[in-house]
């Protein structure tokens, strides 16, 4: 499960920026997921929740907005959302020349502190 690594680094993340910037206390993170990432929201969020206590986040929650993946066909130049973790050809034109352009991801949003 490697949603614990990433749930350690996230929270050393948004800690250390917590801390920087004079606050004492995370009371949410915000955080996109590309649906291609590889990454399962629920166990990022189970992880994420285990790892808190005894930090100063140890109230927050971690909301978690997925994002689609998205890309542009190079075969008929057109730009297409599909719902599935994969992309295997355009819908458009069956073509399989595309460039992913979103769904990989995974970033911090912001975050809320006191």
């Amino acid at each position: 499960m490697h949603e614990l690594s990433i749930a350690q680094n996230l929270l050393d993340i948004v800690s250390a920026q917590c801390l920087k910037n004079g606050f004492k206390v995370i009371e949410s993170v915000n955080i996109k997921i590309g649906k291609a990432s590889g990454i399962m929201p629920d166990a990022l969020s189970f992880a994420f929740d285990a790892i808190k206590t005894d930090t100063i986040a140890h109230n927050a929650s971690l909301n978690i907005a997925e994002v689609p993946v998205s890309a542009f066909c190079k075969d008929c130049n057109s730009a297409f959302i599909v719902e599935e973790e994969y992309v295997l050809f355009c819908p458009s034109c069956k073509g399989s020349s595309f460039v992913m352009t979103a769904g990989r991801e995974l970033d911090i949003v912001d975050m809320e502190v006191s």
